[in-house]
């Protein structure tokens, strides 16, 4: 199955978010982090996190891009069990098994959001709507892929 899995082209993820997320993370959008937020005294780089951060599911910071790879199911259910954990931890939830149904709901939003071409790349934009956030995903297809080697590759640091 497709996943997100974050994607730093360049630096700019360390000085813009408060804390980047590595290359190579599995990543869902973490909107929910938001979601008690007050958006009038968000600034800074916690702005920046609100309006265009993907959330990296090991090290829990935010990264501009991600980019749709295969997963396994043993893969996949890593990223469930560590956002439930993170759920108890960073939220309060009141137990793993509580913290679990709503970890699978963010995981399967950010499967869903992966059906498209392999290495195709995804960008979030959020702003506050009248009813709640307003979620916006971009798509950067490519175009060509059967025909050209990849333009982007993770390069450790």
């Amino acid at each position: 199955m497709r996943f997100l899995r974050t994607l730093r082209l360049d630096n700019s993820d360390l000085q813009v978010f408060p804390r980047a997320a590595a290359p190579g993370e599995w990543a869902v959008p973490g909107s929910f982090a938001f979601a008690d937020a007050d958006f009038q005294a968000l600034a800074g780089k916690e702005m920046q996190a609100f309006r265009n951060g993907w959330l990296g599911t090991e090290s829990f910071g935010r990264a501009t891009l991600v980019e749709v790879v295969e997963i396994d199911d043993a893969g996949f259910s890593q990223v469930v069990e560590r956002l439930a954990r993170h759920f108890v931890e960073a939220y309060g939830a009141p137990g793993l098994t509580a913290a679990l149904p709503a970890a699978r709901e963010e995981a399967d939003y950010a499967l869903g959001l992966s059906d498209h071409k392999l290495h195709s790349l995804l960008a979030i934009e959020r702003e506050p709507g009248p009813s709640g956030l307003v979620e916006r995903v971009r798509v950067i297809r490519p175009e060509r892929a059967a025909d050209h080697a990849r333009i982007w590759e993770i390069e450790p640091e």
